[in-house]
């Protein structure tokens, strides 16, 4: 996954603090915006393209503030990559993140997580044609992407498939250019940001899934550690984001076209 370099954005956030203030404020100043972090090159998930965002993290994200009192024109989307996030969290540049964040022990020393709010696992994206790879070990005669920094190739490589060949280009867009002229017979990441890519019009019918959960992959919230009002407003939120049929509806339109099954909508289990 995409790594960024966290010293210069240290530097950068501190800088901006002596600036401008954190993110937040209040919801009834229409003068106020809320700053919240996500990907903005992420297909299904989250993407900017131009001025406009999409994907099921930014449809979750803009609910939540929603919930929290404020208007779409109130949201600042910040973009945020897999070594920033708790940077961007810690230094208060952003209210919370919405970003493909899987919940574990060694961030939950650095943040707190509200959520879970969505259950991912490791896959493979094949050419829709493709009817020799049906489980990881297929992949030690195959030729496997890797993209940059990311460790998801290299774990099916290392656990699974220990002769698959290694390919690493800088971007998933790379890896599904070479995956189509046949350079390449798999790519693995998370199964939602495979579908993701699998969903966008110019990709559709040209790729599948290979429907393997190779790890489970719990997506929270991620806000400042300690601010427990917070993460128990953003739990009430995505609990009724279940309740009254959003998060479905987010699903199948993010989703939808790459034919993806999704997990049920998980318990929250951080605070309360």
């Amino acid at each position: 996954m995409k790594v960024s370099k966290a010293g210069s954005v240290a530097a950068v956030i501190v800088l901006g603090l002596t600036a401008s203030g954190c993110g937040g404020g209040d919801a009834a100043d229409g003068n106020r915006k809320i700053s919240i972090g996500i990907k903005f090159d992420q297909p299904g998930l989250g993407l900017r393209e131009g001025g406009k965002f999409s994907g099921f993290d930014v449809d979750v994200a803009t609910y939540v503030a929603k919930e929290l009192g404020y208007k779409p024109d109130q949201i600042e989307f910040k973009q945020v990559y897999s070594s920033d996030r708790e940077l961007m969290i810690q230094f208060n540049e952003v209210e919370f993140v919405v970003a493909s964040y899987s919940i574990n022990e060694k961030r939950k020393a650095k943040v707190d997580f509200a959520g879970p709010y969505f259950t991912a696992h490791q896959d493979l994206l094949v050419r829709a044609s493709e009817t020799e790879i049906t489980k990881a070990e297929d992949l030690n005669k195959k030729r496997l992407c890797s993209v940059t920094g990311s460790t998801s190739a290299e774990n099916v490589r290392a656990k699974l498939a220990p002769k698959a060949e290694m390919m690493e280009l800088g971007g998933y867009s790379e890896c599904l250019v070479a995956l189509q002229n046949s350079s390449l017979d798999a790519l693995t990441t998370d199964n939602a940001i495979l579908a993701g890519y699998a969903a966008q019009s110019a990709n559709q019918g040209k790729f599948k899934l290979a429907g393997l959960n190779l790890s489970n992959e719990q997506y929270g919230i991620g806000l400042k550690k300690g601010n427990t009002e917070l993460q128990g407003k953003i739990n009430d939120a995505l609990r009724k984001m279940v309740q009254d049929g959003s998060w479905q509806k987010f699903v199948h339109t993010n989703f939808g076209a790459a034919q993806y099954k999704s997990d049920p909508a998980p318990q929250i289990t951080e605070g309360k």
